[in-house]
């Protein structure tokens, strides 16, 4: 049974449609991905959809009585009200206390909030967080969701996947998020240019289905073409001949041409070359920080050695406020440790993409801010001028010369991502990159990350994306550690769920001896004081252990020896494409084979109490 039907609906802002000729309808129990290019309809296909838009033609029902749940991305809280009041209405203490539901709802979106804090006074993250919780716990038919994975760090978007999965409510929700989409959807909806194409399943489901029917439809324009090739040579033959041809040959061959696709708008980034990147890229000795500088806000980092070499591709987690940004800014050096010292290497040249955007200056042109970085750049055997990038990354014609201040979030980032690429980084620190860019521009950047062969380090809420473009991940956990994490974001999860991870408000009055890594990342064996074996070892047992653990330290050695030869080979081969395939395989091959070692490591220091 169909809760809403849309027929023959159209709607456009301007002269551009949006939506054009639209006929669909929402199932009962259905749960619907909605995906496509930025400003191309989504938001205002939802909201036609949950009546908040009359379109311009054609009809939208509801079957009667429906109960419509609606987030949009701009919340409409009344700032004298309460998180409260807004969240829980009239309810009595005891109803909602009593209610599991209820609880788990404020426990995993605004656990963190006062209740009594007028919604005046909160962040943007926390408003959305409250317009969220307030809309899950009301009973709705239908639950319509425009990127509510915004301001939620990983552990919240896992909850919230689980928390709409298990609702009977139908679901229609518009997000870049790709394991989100994959882990609550039954069906995906492509809005392109004007049109909406359906899909059976999640985000992989539809990634397949969309290149069969892409195959599909290459073999019928090839077959297309060459019947228009022949339908063209047979119409040019001589002029006696021409006069005799039936009139629907040389209609049929004329509607052949007339239907030529028009050329594809794409968005395509470009490989940058690395400069050459040394064997020192960060040393952390000894460091301390605070989030609000020396000695005040959460711990972040508590007397911490690390390094970060060459090639690292590394993924920081952890919750809001656990200090990930500050970690960036220390290593951009935007920010100096209470105590210790940061060794920066002498070939580091780095590219710091932050969330925030006040680097680009509002009042010039799209054009003028790439050109200051550089107004030509080297690709290959070409040479590109700033203006042809921008056009590859959408910026055409008089979009290059809007005033920065005027562009929408993605814009704006697509721009910067271009000036840092510009520059010739050889070290990436990138700040939650996937904010308001679409999937295509997503996945474009993924291809370009995979390529680029220098030290990389995310932070990013986005878990498709971090698992896709980095090796290993660490986490903040609230300890004043960087803890290595072989199974990833799961081990992260599932060490946060069992209450092993620290939340960052106890992080700010909490300090634990820090474990010292090595090179890699891997828990170096002889950091911390040496504890006792646990009392079910024997002296025997003890001792195997320990002379497996050397056996494997010698390993990681050894391999870290030869990783950083390939890293100097990398850098030499530069320009030799196919020797750098060959490399790169190799280096995937080794970083395989230290994955496995350091977990063997690591199961063996917990054995022993290490």
């Amino acid at each position: 049974m169909n809760l809403v039907n849309l027929e023959s609906v159209s709607h456009a802002y301007g002269p551009k449609p949006l939506l054009s000729d639209i006929s669909l309808g929402v199932e009962a129990g259905e749960r619907i991905g909605v995906v496509g290019r930025n400003g191309g309809g989504k938001t205002t296909l939802l909201s036609v959809i949950a009546g908040a838009v009359r379109p311009d033609t054609g009809r939208v029902t509801h079957n009667r009585g429906l109960r419509v749940g609606f987030l949009s991305q701009q919340d409409t809280l009344d700032p004298d009200a309460t998180v409260k009041e807004i969240v829980l209405g009239g309810l009595a203490e005891h109803e909602w206390a009593g209610d599991q539901r209820v609880r788990e709802i404020l426990s995993n979106l605004i656990g963190d909030l006062d209740l009594d804090a007028r919604a005046a006074d909160l962040s943007g993250g926390e408003r959305r967080r409250t317009a969220l919780a307030q809309l899950l716990i009301d009973d709705h038919d239908l639950i319509m969701l425009d990127e509510p994975t915004n301001h939620l760090d990983i552990e919240a978007i896992a909850w919230l996947a689980g928390h709409l999965a298990g609702r009977k409510s139908a679901l229609v929700v518009v997000t870049h998020d790709r394991w989100f989409l994959d882990a609550v959807s039954t069906r995906t909806w492509e809005v392109v240019d004007g049109r909406v194409e359906r899909y059976e399943g999640g985000y992989a489901a539809y990634v397949l289905a969309k290149a069969e029917r892409a195959r599909i439809a290459q073999a019928a324009e090839e077959r297309r073409q060459n019947l228009m090739r022949k339908e063209i040579a047979w119409l040019r033959r001589g002029p006696p001949a021409r006069t005799s041809k039936p009139k629907f040959r040389v209609e049929a061959a004329q509607a052949l041409i007339a239907n030529e696709p028009p050329a594809r708008e794409t968005v395509e980034l470009m490989r940058f070359a690395a400069a050459r990147l040394g064997k020192t890229v960060y040393d952390l000795e000894d460091v301390t920080l605070h989030a609000g500088g020396p000695g005040s806000g959460p711990l972040v980092l508590d007397h911490l050695t690390w390094q970060f070499g060459p090639g690292d591709r590394i993924g920081l987690i952890g919750v809001n406020g656990s200090g990930k940004s500050s970690v960036l800014r220390l290593l951009a050096d935007t920010v100096k440790p209470d105590d210790g010292r940061v060794v920066r290497g002498k070939t580091v040249r780095l590219a710091h993409l932050s969330q925030e955007l006040a680097e680009l200056d509002p009042e010039r042109r799209v054009l003028e801010s790439v050109e200051e970085i550089r107004k030509y750049l080297q690709v290959g055997k070409k040479e590109w001028t700033a203006s042809q990038l921008l056009e590859r990354l959408g910026f055409k014609g008089e979009a290059q010369w809007k005033v920065v201040g005027s562009l929408s979030g993605g814009e704006r980032r697509r721009l910067q991502l271009l000036r840092l690429l510009m520059d010739d980084p050889n070290v990436l620190l990138l700040d939650e990159p996937t904010n308001d860019l679409d999937i295509e521009t997503l996945n474009e950047l993924e291809d370009l990350l995979d390529g680029w062969p220098g030290t990389l380090i995310l932070v990013s809420h986005d878990r498709y994306f971090l698992e896709r473009v980095t090796d290993r991940c660490v986490a903040l956990l609230g300890d004043g550690k960087l803890s290595l994490l072989p199974g990833g974001v799961d081990e992260y999860l599932e060490r946060r769920a069992a209450g092993t991870a620290l939340t960052a408000r106890v992080a700010g009055v909490t300090t634990t001896t820090t474990t010292s890594p090595t090179a890699t990342g891997s828990p170096a064996p002889d950091a911390g004081p040496a504890q006792p074996a646990p009392s079910g070892l024997s002296a025997k047992e003890e001792r195997e252990l320990r002379k497996e653990l050397n056996r494997l330290e010698r390993q990681l050695d050894k391999l870290s020896d030869q990783e950083s030869k390939l890293h100097a080979a990398m850098a030499e081969a530069a320009t030799d494409y196919a020797r750098l395939g060959t490399l790169d395989a190799e280096l995937r091959e080794i970083t395989a084979q230290k994955d496995s070692i350091e977990a063997e490591w690591l199961e063996t220091a917990d054995r022993l109490g290490d």
